[in-house]
């Protein structure tokens, strides 16, 4: 399935739709709509592999204290097992249908990963200012993704650096604003269940949209993340007072 979907009829075309729509992945859940979604992340360039899913409030991986619960892939090898093979993703998405799929950064395209509020406000800019916004999904737990290209490839392997840098899955806690995940990281890719009641990963721009360069994106999500920084920050202030 390539990047051109969106134009064509039957399934295809009532997926773009939902997407425009932003259902979630639960209401297409007993149509076949979550392999579809898998299918068109897949044909649209980006690397999947099978992650853990909730089992209630926990983590399917039985970890006792798992760091990232159902936001992590199953196998250590992830980054040499994601793939955009279609075959490969059925066959993932037809044997583990509790799964969640990771998709790996760095190799194809990075993302942008900033607070809900900060990323709504950049998005609505974006758009308004005519700037190509390519894929973006929003996380239940209050975080936006913006899919972009990535910043190196294979033949400039002295341009790359790792994502911890940046930061990393299991330190996400610590970088409550913007987060760069390039190479060495994943994100969760829609549709994707998180622990919790109706606690979803799902589309609000599909894959179908073209990968963009994340310099375009940089500046205005940086901004917005700057002033929900402060903004936060003055919620503090003003209510530290109270405490005392």
């Amino acid at each position: 399935m390539s990047a051109e979907y969106g134009g064509r009829t039957g399934l295809q075309g009532k997926l773009t739709q939902w997407l425009r729509a932003g259902r979630r992945p639960k209401e297409t859940a007993g149509d076949g709509g979550r392999e579809a979604l898998l299918l068109a992340a897949a044909g649209a360039g980006l690397p999947l592999a099978p992650a853990a899913h909730p089992a209630g409030y926990r983590c399917s991986c039985e970890r006792v204290g798992c760091p990232t619960p159902a936001r992590h892939p199953v196998s250590f090898a992830w980054q040499t097992q994601s793939t955009t093979d279609r075959a490969q993703v059925e066959r993932w998405a037809r044997h583990q249908p509790q799964a969640n799929f990771i998709t790996a950064t760095g190799m194809v395209h990075d993302v942008l990963d900033v607070p809900l509020d900060a990323g709504r406000s950049a998005l609505e800019r974006l758009l308004a200012a005519g700037v190509e916004v390519g894929p973006v999904a929003e996380s239940d737990d209050g975080r936006m993704l913006f899919f972009t290209l990535t910043r190196g490839t294979p033949e400039d392997e002295d341009e790359w650096w790792p994502c911890e840098l940046d930061c990393h899955p299991e330190t996400m806690d610590e970088h409550p604003g913007l987060r760069w995940h390039c190479r060495g990281s994943y994100v969760l890719v829609p549709p994707a269940r998180l622990p919790g009641e109706d606690q979803t990963v799902h589309w609000v721009r599909g894959p179908e949209h073209p990968l963009p360069d994340p310099l375009s994106l940089l500046e205005t999500l940086t901004e917005a993340c700057a002033r929900y920084g402060g903004e936060e920050a003055d919620q503090a202030g003003a209510a530290w007072p109270l405490r005392h």
